[in-house]
């Protein structure tokens, strides 16, 4: 009981210091004259605290099932769970021209995570790789949002979902006042979300040793819905507001950010080896999702209720079998 008291109340402190930092964050920039391109990556940037710092501190406390399960178990849970829930409320149309970028970039970093999964261990080289190739896909969407404003990327499709739930105000209060308050939301944010990580984290390996099942099982579900909360969050409130491509490119670019940011920051600060389960289960697993999610994305560039039924059945079926393999 004890496990599961500090589970919810680490992932509470995880999502609501998140909302603080972006908040505070965005405010900042506003302060320095950023422009809202960039905000949108900020905010996008953001709402992917949560992962990346119950990631980190899973990979410092010698738990890499549970560092590496929450990054493939989120990208599976965005995939099936949240697509699923947002199809079932809405079908999901989808942009064309978004696809053939966003969706390619989807699967070549899932495809590219799980080779590298089962031919290296998650070094400082690799985490370097990972962080570069973030960097040049972010850099690729900046300069399609500057050319053609109207075709929104993934990377900042995130932001406008997140902006959706996330309350920030367009002016922030001025003075040296409004400066401290900025700056105090931002580094409390960052305090609960370290907070947060470590109670997560710390429950999660409790858990895995009271129920007598791998830190990866934990890392890939019960871990991994968790921090994607925010993301089911976000893609729903966009989905009931008629932007359904906003929900698949919240989706597209959370997935994006889990292998190559998230993945690249924790091999730089906390190099880790691949758990088998992750390697030879849970990527194959999360490559065959991307697959399908394409396939049915491509077909008709239409997602619908039936097919995100499917979905959610299917991801709870993949919930049941991690359980009992």
């Amino acid at each position: 009981m004890e496990q599961v008291v500090f589970f919810v109340g680490g992932l509470l402190l995880l999502i609501g210091g998140a909302q603080l930092l972006v908040s505070g964050a965005v405010q900042i920039a506003r302060r320095l004259g950023i422009s809202s391109l960039l905000i949108g990556l900020l905010i996008g940037f953001g709402t992917s605290t949560p992962e990346l710092v119950t990631s980190v501190r899973g990979s410092l406390a010698g738990a890499p099932g549970v560092a590496l399960g929450n990054i493939v178990g989120a990208n599976i849970a965005n995939l099936l769970l949240v697509l699923g829930v947002c199809a079932v409320l809405r079908p999901i149309h989808v942009d064309q021209r978004s696809l053939n970028f966003d969706g390619v970039v989807v699967l070549a970093a899932i495809l590219l995570f799980a080779v590298f999964s089962i031919a290296a261990p998650l070094s400082r080289p690799v985490g370097a790789a990972y962080v570069f190739l973030i960097a040049l896909y972010i850099g690729w969407s900046i300069r399609i949002e500057r050319r053609r404003p109207l075709e929104h990327t993934a990377p900042f499709e995130r932001g406008e979902a997140a902006s959706t739930v996330i309350p920030v105000k367009e002016r922030p209060p001025g003075g040296l006042s409004g400066a401290i308050f900025s700056l105090s939301q931002t580094v409390g944010g960052m305090v609960l979300v370290y907070i947060g990580a470590q109670w997560l984290v710390d429950a999660a390996v409790d858990l895995a040793h009271s129920l007598q099942v791998s830190e990866s099982v934990i890392g890939l579900t019960v871990v991994a819905i968790g921090t994607t909360l925010p993301e089911l969050v976000t893609s729903v409130s966009a989905t009931l507001r008629r932007n359904t491509d906003v929900a698949l490119g919240n989706v597209f670019g959370s997935c994006v950010y889990n292998v190559f940011g998230i993945a690249g920051v924790t091999g730089l600060l906390a190099p880790t080896a691949v758990p088998p389960t992750i390697a030879y289960f849970g990527n194959p697993v999360m490559v065959a999702v991307a697959v399908l999610i394409l396939v049915l994305a491509w077909t008709g560039y239409r997602i619908s209720r039936r097919e995100g039924a499917i979905m959610l059945g299917l991801y709870v079926a993949y919930v049941g079998f991690t359980w009992q393999a």
